[in-house]
């Protein structure tokens, strides 16, 4: 069975930064992609970044956080996200996915509000 848990979410300033971290338990490996979604308050859930599973590491960012925010695959099981120069309109709850083809593993999200 497989577990993913995020944390590192909180309130921050704008401008400011957070790095969120996730964990997947269970039978993760390197060939899984992961991804960390969002969710604004009254919206859909939205694509933040990707990192590929296999093995070459491909990276991709939404328009919106490109520059500012950083996926890393720190373990086979593990990604981190460093937003820097955060924005109010990145307030969000941040959820981490792991996938390989059909089988998909979200963890509970973890909430960023951006606030002065």
């Amino acid at each position: 069975q497989v577990h993913v848990v995020e944390s590192g979410g909180g309130l921050v300033q704008p401008g400011g930064s957070l790095r969120l971290s996730c964990l997947a338990s269970g039978s993760i490996t390197s060939s899984y992609h992961m991804a960390w979604y969002r969710q604004a308050p009254g919206q859909g859930r939205e694509l933040v970044a990707h990192v590929r599973g296999d093995g070459i590491g491909i990276t991709y960012y939404a328009p919106s956080v490109k520059g500012r925010f950083t996926i890393s695959r720190d373990a086979a099981n593990a990604v981190s996200l460093q937003m820097n120069s955060l924005k109010p309109e990145d307030t969000a709850t941040y959820y981490c996915e792991a996938r390989l083809k059909s089988d998909e593993y979200w963890g509970q999200g973890t909430a960023v509000t951006v606030s002065s």
